[in-house]
């Protein structure tokens, strides 16, 4: 018999959440653990700026005592509030597989939801987009990477036996880093900088970029990302947090900022390390020895780099300031010896995207899917 447990909010019951994932993967070479830490503050209410408009519910199920699941049910107040919506969220979501555990876990959020108004439910999704989401579906003898979920196969024959259909899915791809900038990129990137007025910054200082362009960053992606699908607008507190957890941790060789004749932010590309192999040593955690792995993976040898971040002003979209951003990163790549790059998940809708990569050596190598139900009939039940 499957048990199912609310689970109240606090540290330690969080780390068991967070736990659980990674002794779920035990030993499975593709899998790539989060930082505990990092998702305690994600999912803790006193930590995380999100709770200002966001809702959540966490539960594990448990058969005989042991752990075989856990979900988090999430509503995004705003989200639904901009789109005219009353979507609920499932994510941080894994099991065992056994139909039984899943459908436990899943009914129990499909209640929640419904209880508090909401008409659907979706995911995997976190609470912004910064956070992990999106159910793999293929690519699943692929390194996962830092910003994306890992899960086993049998996932999504799971949701679909629940009555989950497709909601959106992601596509990522796997560049070969060239031996020199693509002549059609070069010569993009030249017209671009004359036509426009535009120039590339580089910085040595992490609390300089931090003041000068630390919230104009964010304010861009607000403006980049617009409309993409559940996008969550970073408000003024989540920008400040994210700001201090996550500008004091790059390596500024692999930040391009572009900004237009008066030094107004106009696109910007992040990248990094991977930190693929690093946080599998490390198993999720920093102390005794994480801190060690994760810090070669930061600075030691490395064949890949993740893209993390590529967003570019509305206003200059589809005008080549990606050429722009390209032109200034892959020396740094050459010289790093990064051999591959990664993409960050990628609408598979979202075609002006994915062509940027078209000059590149590429393969897709991942897809992953976001899942809907409707939640009407409940709703009238309850």
């Amino acid at each position: 018999m499957i048990e199912i447990k609310k689970i109240e909010p606090t540290k330690s019951n969080l780390r068991r959440f967070t736990q659980y994932q990674i002794d779920l993967y035990s030993g499975n070479a593709y899998y790539v653990p989060p930082l505990v830490s990092d998702d305690v503050n994600t999912l803790s209410p006193d930590i995380n700026p999100a709770f200002d408009f966001c809702d959540a519910a966490y539960y594990m199920a448990y058969r005989d005592g042991v752990p075989v699941g856990r979900i988090a049910g999430i509503i995004n107040r705003q989200v639904n509030e901009r789109h005219g919506t009353k979507d609920a969220r499932f994510g941080f979501v894994d099991f065992v597989d056994d139909p039984e555990v899943s459908k436990a876990l899943m009914e129990t959020v499909e209640k929640w939801a419904a209880e508090k108004g909401m008409t659907r439910l979706i995911g995997p999704l976190g609470f912004t987009d910064l956070d992990h989401e999106g159910t793999l579906v293929e690519g699943f003898e692929e390194l996962s990477t830092m910003a994306t979920i890992y899960n086993y196969p049998y996932y999504s024959d799971h949701f679909e036996r629940l009555g989950y259909e497709k909601d959106s899915d992601w596509l990522e791809f796997q560049m070969t880093v060239p031996d020199h900038i693509p002549d059609k990129y070069d010569r993009i990137a030249e017209i671009v900088k004359k036509k426009f007025g535009l120039k590339v910054l580089k910085y040595t200082s992490r609390s300089r970029i931090k003041k000068e362009y630390g919230r104009a960053l964010f304010h861009l992606v607000n403006d980049a990302y617009d409309g993409l699908y559940q996008y969550s607008h970073l408000t003024d507190r989540q920008i400040d947090y994210y700001i201090n957890i996550y500008l004091g941790l790059l390596d500024l060789d692999l930040v391009t900022l572009v900004v237009d004749k008066d030094d107004q932010l106009v696109g910007v590309g992040i990248s990094m390390p991977s930190m693929s192999k690093a946080l599998q040593k490390s198993r999720g955690k920093l102390f005794p020895f994480g801190w060690y792995h994760l810090l070669k993976g930061l600075k030691g040898k490395n064949d890949r780099v993740d893209l993390l971040l590529v967003a570019v002003k509305k206003d200059f979209q589809n005008k080549g300031v990606n050429a722009l951003l390209f032109q200034d990163l892959i020396p740094y790549y050459q010289k790093r010896g990064f051999r591959l790059a990664e993409s960050n998940p990628e609408m598979e809708t979202n075609e002006k995207v994915q062509s940027q990569w078209d000059y590149f050596e590429t393969r897709q190598h991942r897809r992953r899917r976001s899942y809907k139900k409707n939640l009407k009939e409940k709703t009238a039940e309850a």
